[in-house]
């Protein structure tokens, strides 16, 4: 009998290592499948619209906010990104386990529209790795990289409104450790009952 579905949340502070620990989680978890996002920007070359992003005009992005459509969206730059509610929905009723991997501020709009979710904050080992990670992608001037760093610590403080932290210290080890974390909960009798009434019956 398949276990229910579980939408699991991942984020953490810019440069934590998010993307690296999701890609091999996807790589590992054949059950898993990735949230695809709308957003008001125009496609960049290669970007198919459905696969990469959802690519909706201003006027539609505001149109599905006024209709309580996402379950998290944000304004970044001149552009809106958010997690349409019905795309998740489907793809947790076809029996995938659905991983959306955003910033702190989007997962905390998760947990009020969706509480059930499982919410996992990924840390750096200290801020000095952190600040290295930063360093070595060679993107931030100092004054961007002093900015990410206070950021950084901002939103560590937001961790312990998560249901688990794991430290990114090893890509392999956090990736297993999430993978535990989505095995437990998926045995928690709470996300079980059609199971055990199908037994009873």
């Amino acid at each position: 009998m398949n276990k229910e579905s579980v939408l699991i949340v991942v984020a953490g502070p810019s440069g934590v290592g998010k993307g690296t620990v999701c890609a091999k989680l996807f790589d590992d978890l054949d059950s898993l499948d990735f949230s695809v996002s709308a957003t008001t920007r125009n496609p960049r070359e290669g970007e198919v619209d459905g696969v990469n992003y959802f690519f909706v005009s201003h006027d539609k992005f505001n149109n599905m906010i006024h209709n309580s459509e996402f379950l998290e969206y944000a304004n970044v730059f001149d552009n809106k990104y958010g997690t349409p509610k019905d795309y998740v929905l489907k793809k947790l009723a076809s029996g995938k386990d659905v991983l959306l991997e955003i910033d702190v501020q989007g997962a905390v709009m998760v947990m009020e529209s969706c509480p059930s979710a499982i919410f996992i904050f990924i840390l750096p080992p200290s801020i000095d790795d952190q600040k290295t990670r930063l360093i070595n992608r060679g993107t931030e001037s100092e004054e961007q990289l002093a900015l990410r760093i206070s950021k950084a610590k901002e939103e560590i403080k937001y961790a312990e409104k998560f249901d688990y932290v794991v430290v990114n210290d090893s890509i392999d080890i956090a990736a297993n450790e999430i993978k535990s974390i989505i095995i437990a909960e998926k045995c928690k009798r709470v996300r079980n009952k059609k199971v055990i009434e199908k037994l009873i019956k």
